[in-house]
């Protein structure tokens, strides 16, 4: 399915922005409405949804979220428990918010968690923050949770996928508005070829890549 280069979930704000904005500039003139613009301009650019160009190899992941990688570490899976690597990605208000599928797969669990809005960066964010978590199981076995974290600011977390559907690596499946974050947790036998520090592109850049027997069970 195709997606306008402006996200859908923007429309409302981006309209009601300018037409602030020209309302204002109409009423009192340029240099008081300045400032009205510019907050339009920056409405406009976090709701801006590029495409984007989707790696066609075998096993890899991609990053599901545009932003800085903020830490990579062992921990276990939201879902079974199981051992698993977590790659944890940082979106500032300069990032585009729409999360795309890291792998081809089927969505086998989702839940959401109610919680504290902390901000995103903070490692505590993974466990206390309000989530939603999704589990891919790939055409191999493998399992893989995504998990989007609302931020200190971020105060809508929304998902459009739901158990059963079957998704392709780099679709768009959901929407964080204003600054957050999304962990993935990978088979702890993943080639991991992201790093920390490091800025990530959603649905481009790969992020680790699968072992070919790689598997995990619920």
């Amino acid at each position: 399915m195709q997606h306008p280069v402006i996200a859908r979930e923007g429309w409302t704000r981006i309209l009601i922005a300018f037409a602030l904005a020209g309302l204002v500039h109409t009423l009192a003139g340029l240099w008081i409405a300045l400032p009205f613009w510019v907050v339009a301009l920056l409405v406009l650019q976090f709701f801006r949804d590029p495409p984007r160009a989707i790696p066609d190899l075998p096993g890899a992941i991609v990053s599901p979220a545009h932003g800085r990688v903020v830490a990579i570490q062992p921990s276990v899976d939201p879902f079974s428990g199981e051992p698993s690597t977590r790659v944890s990605i940082f979106m500032n208000i300069f990032s585009v918010h729409s999360n795309r599928i890291p792998i081809d797969g089927e969505i086998v669990d989702r839940h959401y968690h109610q919680g504290q809005f902390l901000n995103a960066e903070l490692e505590k964010a993974s466990s206390q923050n309000e989530r939603c978590a999704i589990q891919i199981r790939s055409k191999q076995g493998s399992l893989v949770s995504c998990v989007q974290i609302a931020g200190l600011v971020a105060r809508r977390i929304l998902t459009y996928v739901q158990v059963g559907d079957d998704v392709s690596r780099g679709e768009r499946y959901g929407f964080i508005r204003f600054g957050s974050r999304v962990d993935v947790y990978l088979p702890p036998d993943s080639e991991i070829v992201a790093k920390a520090g490091k800025w990530v592109l959603s649905g481009t850049d790969i992020i680790a890549r699968l072992k070919e027997n790689s598997t995990q069970h619920v």
